[in-house]
């Protein structure tokens, strides 16, 4: 069967959505793999869902007859607005918590398995791309457990609860709002141009699909077809997920032989922590410059020549864990905005790389590029 071609999107891309990737983790609001979706009314009689229909049509030059039957059997599912809501309580942030959820021997375990299958493909994309194996097996072992857990949700439902039905409440309704709009239409376009039903496509409350969970303007604009089939499936074509996932991080100006990140400890009579702080995790100070204002680094990060951030994990009641992170940190982060996120990838993946490489001896893939 024909897999549509869907993808990520960066803003919130890897935006696994709004997924609070920054949050300490906690038991999943809902277990979707084995729980049925309640459904509400369709969008069919929805005179503002139809007028809608009509207008993408019109912009994206598709029939208009047959978007308006495709959003007419799109369901609201009323466990979407509170999923998408942000948490009423903030509960402290424990990246020692967060840590543990995916750096766990199961999880490495199958990211093994992974790399043992895909070992040519893994190879190729970092010949093609540039990008490393471990980068690409951390983020599908973050995203989906290397495709267990890819979302139940009905991706046409799932984009249309949230074009048309999305929480007033959020602190960022209206840029929200659009945002999925624009995903709901180009969800069509893809449906429409490989000729796919949209109601077959599954994936998360917030339209994320496949093994790297790419949003529909991501999968058009950086999916790629890597095993030259003539089509595009980010669900059950691993040859497709590595070069898509690879392509993301070229696009976002990965950097082959770049570390992610370097330590860094303090000297407290020059520490000026707010500024160290106030850029966040964009990469802003010089070493000269970090190293003025109170951040030590040692060895082969004094002779890094790019810019540098100070990043921060908070670890609850405990004291803070720090890293200076690079442009390829910041990378990573593209695909979610979240110093937590970005450095469980980066974890997860250099304990597969470092597993696999004990498991299969000679692993060309496994010598990856840092």
């Amino acid at each position: 069967m024909r897999i549509l071609s869907l993808i990520m999107i960066s803003l919130c891309i890897g935006f696994s959505f709004e997924l609070q990737a920054a949050e300490p983790p906690a038991k999943p609001k809902t277990k979707i793999a084995n729980q049925r979706i309640a459904h509400g009314p369709s969008y069919a009689k929805r005179k503002d869902a139809m007028a809608w229909a009509a207008q993408v049509a019109k912009e994206q030059q598709l029939d208009e007859k047959w978007v308006k039957a495709q959003l007419a059997q799109a369901r609201f599912i009323p466990s979407i607005p509170k999923l998408i809501l942000p948490p009423k309580q903030v509960t402290q942030k424990n990246w020692a918590a967060y840590q543990a959820r995916f750096i766990e021997p199961k999880r490495i375990q199958a990211g093994v398995e992974f790399w043992k299958r895909n070992q040519a493909v893994l190879s190729k994309a970092e010949n093609t791309y540039g990008v490393p194996a471990w980068l690409i097996v951390g983020i599908i072992g973050v995203e989906t457990f290397y495709g267990l857990h890819t979302g139940n949700f009905r991706t046409l439902d799932a984009l249309s609860t949230l074009t048309f039905d999305f929480p007033a409440e959020h602190p960022r309704a209206a840029e929200r709002q659009a945002f999925f709009a624009k995903e709901l239409a180009q969800f069509l376009v893809l449906a429409h141009k490989e000729k796919i039903k949209p109601q077959s496509i599954k994936g998360s409350y917030a339209g994320a699909m496949g093994l790297p969970q790419f949003m529909p303007s991501s999968w058009a604009k950086f999916a790629v077809d890597f095993d030259g089939d003539q089509h595009i499936d980010l669900f059950g074509n691993t040859a497709d997920v590595v070069g898509s996932v690879a392509n993301y991080f070229k696009a976002f100006q990965w950097q082959t032989g770049l570390p992610t990140h370097y330590p860094v400890s303090f000297n407290r009579e020059l520490l000026d922590m707010d500024s160290l702080m106030a850029p966040d995790i964009l990469p802003t100070f010089s070493v000269a410059s970090m190293s003025a204002k109170g951040a030590v680094l040692e060895g082969a990060a004094l002779q890094h020549a790019g810019p540098l951030a100070l990043i921060e994990l908070l670890n609850g009641d405990s004291p803070p864990s720090y890293v200076a992170g690079t442009e390829n940190f910041y990378a990573i982060t593209r695909y979610n905005w979240s110093s937590y996120y970005a450095m469980a990838v980066i974890e997860l993946g250099q304990a597969v790389k470092n597993a696999a490489t004990e498991v299969i001896n000679p692993l060309g893939a496994s010598k990856t590029r840092d």
